[in-house]
C-alpha cells in the first residue's frame, strides 16, 4: 500500500464564521478552532503542504468583502502562515473552482487532500465532491469543520443534525472521514485514514433503520 502524498486545506478559516449569522455551531468554532491549529501544526512539523483559502463575495457585499474586517483569516491562523503556505481567493463553493489549487497540488505530487476549516454544509462538501472528478482522494477532520443552524422553504435543521449527516455522507463515498487525533496518528504512521464506502454504509443503514 502506497503511503498518502498529503496536503493540508485549510478552508474560509475567517473571522465572518466567529459571530453574526454565519457563526459555526457546531461542532462550536471553540472546539473546532484548537483541532484545526493542531492538524496545522502536526502537518507544518511533518513537512505537508499547507494551502489557506478565503472565500470573497467582493467589495460591495455585507459579507466576505475583502475590504472588511471579516474578510480576515482568525489570528490563530494568520500566526501560523508562512511564506511557504499556499493563498488563494475563491468565488465558489469549492476550492477548485476558479483556482489554481488543484494544479498547485499536482506540482507538489498530492494525492490526497485534507480538508480542515468552514462551512461542513457548503465549501466542504462542494470541495470534497469536486475533488472526487479530479481524482484526489479526501480527507475531512470531523472535529476541525463546523455547520450552522438552517432554515428556508425547504425546511429547518439545527447544525448537529447537519454536521452529523454531512460526515455521514461525505464518509459514504466522498472522503475518508476522521478526528484531528485519528488523523494525526494515520499521519506519524504514513498510513490512510479509514474510510466507508457506498455499498457497506447502506446495508449498515437499512440494519439500522429496520433495527436489524
Amino acid at each position: 500500500m502506497n503511503a498518502p502524498r498529503r496536503a493540508l486545506i485549510v478552508i474560509d478559516v475567517q473571522q465572518e464564521y466567529f459571530d453574526g449569522p454565519l457563526e459555526i455551531q457546531y461542532p462550536p468554532h471553540a472546539d473546532s478552532l484548537p483541532n484545526i491549529t493542531r492538524a496545522i501544526d502536526a502537518a507544518a512539523a511533518a513537512g505537508i503542504p499547507i494551502a489557506a483559502i478565503q472565500h470573497t463575495m467582493g467589495d460591495e457585499a455585507p459579507v466576505f468583502n475583502p475590504t472588511q474586517p471579516g474578510f480576515q483569516l482568525h489570528p490563530e491562523i494568520t500566526a501560523r502562515r508562512t511564506d511557504a503556505w499556499k493563498s488563494s481567493v475563491k468565488r465558489f463553493g469549492s476550492i477548485y473552482a476558479d483556482t489554481d489549487i488543484a494544479s498547485w497540488l499536482r506540482e507538489h505530487n498530492v494525492d490526497t487532500v485534507t480538508v480542515v476549516g468552514y462551512m461542513t454544509n457548503n465549501c466542504v462538501i462542494a470541495s470534497a465532491v469536486e475533488g472526487e472528478g479530479l481524482e484526489f482522494t479526501t480527507e475531512v477532520l470531523s472535529d476541525a469543520t463546523g455547520a450552522i443552524h438552517l432554515a428556508n422553504e425547504a425546511g429547518s435543521v439545527d447544525a448537529k443534525t447537519v454536521h452529523t449527516t454531512m460526515m455521514t455522507l461525505l464518509n459514504s463515498n466522498f472522503a475518508a472521514v476522521g478526528t484531528t487525533a485519528a488523523w494525526s496518528a494515520a499521519l506519524s504512521e504514513t498510513q490512510k485514514l479509514d474510510r466507508s464506502d457506498l455499498g457497506s454504509s447502506a446495508v449498515a443503514g437499512a440494519q439500522a433503520a429496520t433495527g436489524a
